[in-house]
């Protein structure tokens, strides 16, 4: 017991050695930026203050999104999912694979649950010993449950989910502005200093360059630290505002979620606007403060998939051919705002809904991207 302890712990360590990188890096990049650059390289005060105004004002935005994502705790399943104590004996008890789905079907029939495992199985945790919500997945790193879990991001040493992932966007985007703002004003006198040296090499340096000090090395650097963390962060930003237009997690782009109908990577996905409004929520003004403004309670999400019967769509196609532009009912209309006032109903069939029995339902719903 006493090794593993200690394993773990060292493990604990270790992973804050990505963060611990970062803060660094970026700790010296302000005090090259600030000190070497503005205080004793540019010469022109508006400069100075217009540089150090738009510096600080980036610089203030990323570290707090930066804070935000390592610090919010990834969101979990509620008691819900948690299985009964006299279900959680009998399938712990229980050896055959069919008996315990069993099991778990029945701990789940009151559940907003409406994807499976590809074998159609019902997606049980036997860690946290949950059953899962819909895009929750078990992270390893941080050995709990996450819901709408994306990834695990090292430097951030946080399990990217429900609870911080506007977060991480903003944090992207804000770093990439941080960046390019660098670089960008660093530009000039990167090439200067440069120059600088290439002629003092050939001992051919003019008296009215800069001043030889050791400012520039800090100059180069930082430039060269800016342009390539832009580049790195770029191409990392411009994917994910991709899954956040699709409403999809990185897990669902490489596995996607398997309905009662089948595997689909846009289960979820209500068309651009209510997919961007999911992640940053109604009030626009908050969309650029890292402060929790998503959609839902990460538990249940809206769908355009549903469970027809072949035989009744069969003849709904064909006493109303003109009708060629429905789409489904979303499983959990009710859950999220993304859908109210968007929505019309029409009830064709019973109101009550067997799928045991072979009792059929037939709804058709219009909804608006």
């Amino acid at each position: 017991m006493a090794p593993s302890h200690v394993l773990k712990c060292c493990q604990k360590v270790l992973a804050w050695v990505p963060v611990a990188f970062i803060a660094l890096v970026v700790a010296w990049s302000y005090y090259a930026y600030v000190v070497e650059l503005c205080v004793f390289t540019i010469s022109s005060t508006v400069e100075k203050v217009v540089y150090l105004v738009v510096f600080h004002l980036s610089f203030v935005m990323f570290v707090w999104s930066y804070g935000k994502t390592i610090f919010t705790s990834p969101a979990t399943p509620s008691n819900e999912f948690s299985l009964t104590k006299l279900d959680k004996e009998q399938y712990e008890k229980e050896t055959r694979p069919e008996i315990q789905q069993e099991i778990l079907r029945r701990a789940a029939k009151d559940l907003p649950i409406y994807t499976t495992t590809a074998s159609r199985a019902i997606r049980y945790c036997d860690r946290c010993q949950l059953i899962k919500p819909d895009r929750c997945h078990h992270c390893s790193a941080c050995d709990v449950c996450v819901l709408k879990m994306d990834h695990h991001c090292p430097w951030v040493n946080n399990c990217v989910g429900f609870s911080n992932y506007k977060f991480f966007l903003l944090f992207l985007m804000y770093s990439l502005l941080y960046c390019l703002f660098v670089a960008a004003t660093v530009l000039q006198y990167f090439i200067k200093f440069w120059t600088l040296c290439r002629r003092k090499a050939a001992e051919n340096c003019p008296k009215n360059e800069l001043p030889d000090t050791h400012a520039k090395f800090h100059v180069l650097f930082l430039f060269f630290v800016a342009a390539m963390f832009f580049i790195s962060i770029l191409s990392l930003f411009s994917y994910h505002c991709w899954l956040v237009g699709k409403n999809r997690s990185t897990i669902e782009t490489f596995r996607a979620p398997t309905f009662r109908n089948g595997p689909d990577k846009n289960g979820f996905s209500l068309g651009c606007s209510k997919n961007l409004r999911e992640v940053f929520g109604d009030e626009k003004k908050y969309w650029l403060l890292p402060i929790f403004t998503s959609l839902g309670d990460g538990c249940t999400f809206p769908t355009r998939l549903v469970i027809m019967d072949p035989e009744q769509l069969a003849v709904s196609s064909q006493n109303e051919p003109a009708k060629s532009s429905v789409t489904t009912r979303p499983l959990s209309e009710s859950q999220n705002r993304l859908l109210s006032g968007d929505c019309q109903w029409v009830e064709t069939g019973p109101e009550e809904e067997n799928v045991k029995s072979g009792a059929k339902k037939h709804i058709i719903v219009s909804l608006e991207s």
